[in-house]
């Protein structure tokens, strides 16, 4: 099989029969504030707000419907995520048993969210290629049908509807930016452009720490055992791409970025903050590499594809609290009070009079100098900014309090 052959032979017309009424058309956002920053025009391709709340679902659908009576002994798959909550999803939407093997580090909610649509979860493998690995011999024991997360030429053809749309969506369209993992999101895309016969540059973007795709492009493959997995955005973790898509990835991708762990943290918060999306690690990579300032301008518009949404919650509060400290919107002081009724209730009264808000307080009785009718305590404050951080804290020293950064 030559490089062109699955170009040629995806079926992006049958994908998009199998996906229709299904999966969600997901919208193009204008971004003004993205585009400002960036010098470009951008829009978001919010697949976010698809019905699992990633890309993935076109693919699996594309795949069910393509496997026919022989996805009667039911559906066998493995991933981090995404991919098993799209394969679980589809395969109760056909009435199909659904097994899923996910890495045994596999976050919570994503496990949670595969087991709430019926399928039945193995958590076993170190990683995501370890766990394809497993589904494979249980398909092979059992007789389901696998459905692998990327290296498919009916799940590329599937994820390809999302380039399709978009190339409806956004006419003037010069660049799409792509989050790049197992390859199967920039395959489908760039195999969509190529059929339209458009002028496109198809950019993919990668975590820093586990970059395979920086030597792939040239040539050479890097050892699998020398790639880190060990990123925020783990959807695209894969220590190296499928047989299939590497092929098309090569054709297709005009070019590679990478991107920080915090490039990436601030691309979430971005997307939280400023365009009310909120984005996985994986979904935000796009846009944390149109934050980074190293994407030249293009004539005409840029898509940055956010290819999903399902974070952990509790991560997502981590990330949003760590922005308001860097901008000086959160603090934390420590300071003492005299150990007698209504004490702390001054303290409080004054923090309150400045307009701070008290997110927490703790009392600190030990491993600090106190009076013997003195306590310490700690607060953690919100307030508008460093100039309001300033004004509370000289209304604070005015009334006789000594304050320190706790």
């Amino acid at each position: 099989m030559t490089t062109l052959d699955p170009i040629a032979g995806a079926d992006l017309e049958g994908a998009a029969r199998a996906i229709a009424g299904v999966a969600r058309r997901t919208p193009s956002l204008a971004c003004e504030e993205l585009s400002e920053l960036a010098g470009t025009k951008v829009l978001l391709k919010a697949e976010c707000l698809q019905a699992t709340g990633s890309f993935k679902l076109r693919g699996a659908l594309a795949k069910v419907a393509a496997l026919g009576d022989r996805a009667a002994a039911g559906l066998v798959t493995a991933s981090a995520g995404n991919h098993a909550r799209a394969v679980a999803y589809a395969a109760r939407a056909k009435g199909l048993g659904c097994e899923v093997f996910m890495p045994e580090d596999a976050a919570v909610s994503k496990v949670a969210a595969v087991e709430r649509l019926g399928a039945h979860v193995h958590l076993e493998g170190g990683s995501v290629e370890e766990s394809v690995a497993l589904a494979l011999a249980s398909a092979e024991r059992t007789g389901a049908a696998f459905v692998h997360p990327f290296d498919d030429l009916d799940v590329i053809a599937g994820q390809g509807t999302l380039g399709a749309e978009l190339l409806e969506e956004v006419p003037d369209v010069a660049r799409v930016i792509v989050p790049l993992g197992g390859g199967g999101l920039s395959s489908g895309v760039g195999i969509a452009l190529r059929r339209a016969r458009v002028d496109v540059e198809l950019v993919g973007v990668q975590a820093r720490v586990c970059a395979p795709y920086l030597s792939t492009l040239g040539g050479a493959e890097p050892a699998a055992e020398s790639i880190s997995t060990a990123t925020i955005a783990d959807g695209i973790a894969i220590k190296r791409p499928g047989e299939l898509t590497l092929g098309l990835v090569r054709e297709l991708v005009s070019s590679v970025e990478t991107v920080s762990e915090d490039e990436i943290a601030d691309a979430m918060v971005f997307l939280a903050d400023r365009a009310k999306l909120v984005a996985e690690g994986a979904g935000a990579v796009g846009v944390a590499a149109l934050l980074s300032g190293r994407l030249e301008p293009v004539d005409g518009a840029t898509v940055a594809v956010v290819s999903g949404g399902n974070v952990d919650m509790g991560l997502l509060a981590g990330l949003l609290r760590r922005r308001e400290t860097e901008e000086g919107r959160r603090v934390r002081i420590f300071t003492r009070v005299p150990d007698r009724p209504g004490g702390l209730a001054e303290l409080l009264s004054l923090v309150a009079g400045t307009r701070a808000n008290l997110v927490s307080l703790e009392h600190v009785r030990e491993a600090v100098s106190l009076h013997v009718r003195e306590t310490g305590v700690e607060l953690t404050l919100e307030t508008r900014g460093p100039a309001h951080t300033e004004e509370m804290l000289a209304a604070l020293a005015a009334a006789g309090y000594g304050v320190t950064p706790a």
